[in-house]
């Protein structure tokens, strides 16, 4: 593995708060928002530690770590489009689910991949992207991002279904 740049710590730092307030905001409000400043800062943050990602060339030329920067991007402006605008209604909040929570899975895939091609300094776990513990890694993170991003859709709907129901049960009270 090549040393690492001043860049790639700065990147891989913010990663790490990236991740961290990620895991706040989504044990603390079940859903990444614009909201909350603390997932005004989980959004900041990963838009500068995907931006940095396209600054790091140390594999040799344009990878997939790249390419998993630029759909964080993407995954963040979508998201901020749905919650800002509403452009498909009430279906805009899922949409903005899928964008934000997405961006977990983004980080996470290049986070432990360098994680097992580092560490221990010397003799790292993993030697190629293609060994098994990394690819279980992948899996297991796809597989709780599936699950993860379930429960919030289903929490949404939920959310969705308390509030045309508190209406109604109003309208009953006063008549």
């Amino acid at each position: 593995m090549p040393e690492m740049t001043w860049l790639g710590w700065f990147h891989t730092v913010l990663g790490v708060f990236a991740l961290l307030t990620a895991g706040y905001t989504l044990a603390k409000y079940r859903v990444i928002s614009m909201a909350s400043w603390v997932g005004k800062t989980y959004l900041l943050l990963t838009v500068i530690v995907a931006g940095s990602a396209l600054g790091i060339y140390n594999q040799g030329g344009f990878g997939i770590a790249h390419m998993l920067g630029v759909l964080t991007l993407v995954a963040v402006v979508g998201g901020a489009v749905m919650e800002k605008f509403a452009l498909f209604g009430a279906a805009s909040k899922y949409f903005q689910a899928i964008g934000y929570t997405s961006t977990v899975l983004f980080h996470m895939i290049p986070a432990i991949t360098d994680f097992l091609r580092r560490l221990p300094l010397g003799d790292p776990f993993v030697g190629s992207f293609d060994d098994p513990l990394v690819v279980n890694f992948h899996l297991a993170f796809l597989a709780l991002y599936a699950v993860g991003l379930g429960s919030q859709l289903l929490w949404l709907k939920a959310q969705s279904g308390a509030l045309e129901v508190e209406p109604s049960a109003a309208l009953c009270e006063e008549q």
